[in-house]
């Protein structure tokens, strides 16, 4: 019999990795498929005759979409108690959004496939991890989560996106880069319908009766505290690649190729850190590396702002402190997911996933560019080291919820009145 059990369980932890290797490659196309434009601006940028306002707008357009949806849709999840149908369906539709804007004629008609491409993609990662946190065992949850939140995006979308796009389109055009682009979503749709499985939360009649909106949300301690973290990661984020490069080479004084690949560093660390943080996190808490992963974030830009002469020692630097992005996969998907019941988890997901997207991905930009235009870009540099640093000391309020520090779910050890 002992042999027997080996057998099964061995058999079930197959399963749950391959679950997470095919989300993990899905998700890592959706970030191949979401940075095509930024890649490929030079060549779409000329041809449309696009103003930086414009190229502003189509960013800003499809994080507030990619938020919005990410909520309904999730919603709709939840209620219907089915994650898988929708999951193919919104990769199916963000691929032939991508297929779609190679054939944009103008601003107009590109804002319009991106507008529609947020609306597909937004969903893709809460359904994502709630299909992880109901098919994963929870000692691996937290690394399963990052792996397919972290690893694929950054591999696909940071390292390999902008050498095949470009590749593609300074030899076949930019609008064949965005036409090949959405097919491996098409791959990746066959590969969710055949192997992926959908595991039931069994929703209870007093569950069906109830529904998690952003009030009820936001009472949950955990849920309203990961929302200020995903504003401030996210912000982190969104800064980071919009002024680090700029700054490397207009005020730091490093060469355009430097910038380039301490750039890619960026995403060497974060595909790293989707290995490193969360199994850390699975082993002493989420909690503990909540507080300090954030305040690494302080090094990447005290780090740009002294400009070592060496590149190679500020290329250090930049990898230890863009571990912070490592803990998105936490803060938008692992303390979520053991917080609420299972039965609100898309829901959950979707929120904090939202308001990072909509307050950190679209305000944290505009409020650093403000304050660069008054102070000079060394101002966000400055605000990159506020928000690691008050990153760090808002996650001191966290509930700690790994499945070893705690005797039952956190959403059962709670009376939902208090919903802490």
């Amino acid at each position: 019999m002992h042999g027997v059990s080996t057998e099964v369980g061995a058999t079930e932890g197959g399963r749950s990795w391959l679950l997470v290797t095919i989300l993990c490659l899905s998700f890592g196309i959706v970030f191949f498929d979401r940075n095509s434009l930024n890649f490929l601006m030079p060549f779409v940028g000329k041809e449309l005759r696009l103003d930086n306002v414009q190229i502003g707008l189509l960013s800003a357009v499809l994080s507030l979409t990619w938020a919005v949806s990410g909520f309904f849709v999730s919603v709709a999840s939840d209620k219907a108690d089915s994650r898988k149908p929708l999951l193919i369906a919104a990769i199916i539709c963000f691929s032939l959004c991508s297929v779609l804007s190679g054939f944009a004629v103008s601003f107009l008609t590109l804002i319009g496939a991106r507008f529609l491409m947020g609306v597909a993609e937004g969903p893709i990662l809460p359904l994502s991890q709630s299909l992880v946190a109901s098919g994963v065992p929870a000692k691996s949850r937290g690394l399963a989560m990052g792996l397919v939140q972290s690893f694929g995006s950054n591999l696909l979308g940071s390292f390999v996106a902008p050498i095949v796009l470009v590749a593609i389109a300074s030899a076949l055009g930019w609008r064949s880069a965005f036409w090949l682009s959405g097919v491996p979503g098409i791959v990746c749709a066959v590969l969710v319908w055949r192997f992926v499985e959908d595991h039931s939360q069994g929703r209870s009649k007093g569950a069906d009766r109830k529904k998690l909106g952003l009030i009820e949300a936001f009472g949950y301690r955990n849920i309203a505290i990961c929302s200020v973290l995903s504003t401030l990661i996210v912000g982190y984020l969104a800064i980071t690649y919009t002024f680090l490069p700029v700054y490397l080479t207009q005020v730091a004084g490093y060469s355009a190729g430097q910038m380039s690949w301490l750039m890619s560093t960026l995403g060497l660390a974060a595909a790293t850190g989707a290995f490193v943080v969360p199994a850390i996190s699975d082993r002493v808490g989420r909690k503990p590396v909540m507080v300090v992963v954030p305040l690494m974030g302080c090094l990447l830009p005290l780090a740009a702002l002294a400009a070592p002469p060496s590149a190679w020692t500020l290329a250090g630097f930049l990898f230890a402190g863009w571990m912070i992005i490592a803990s998105l996969s936490l803060v938008m998907a692992t303390i979520p997911s053991e917080t609420v019941s299972p039965v609100y988890m898309a829901t959950a997901l979707a929120i904090v996933m939202g308001v990072g997207e909509i307050c950190g991905g679209v305000g944290g930009p505009i409020v650093a560019g403000v304050v660069a235009d008054v102070f000079g870009l060394a101002g966000a540099m400055w605000i990159l080291v506020g928000l690691a640093a008050v990153s760090g000391l808002v996650a001191l309020s966290l509930i700690e919820t790994a499945p070893f520090r705690t005797s039952t779910p956190l959403y059962t050890a709670v009376p939902c009145s208090v919903h802490e």
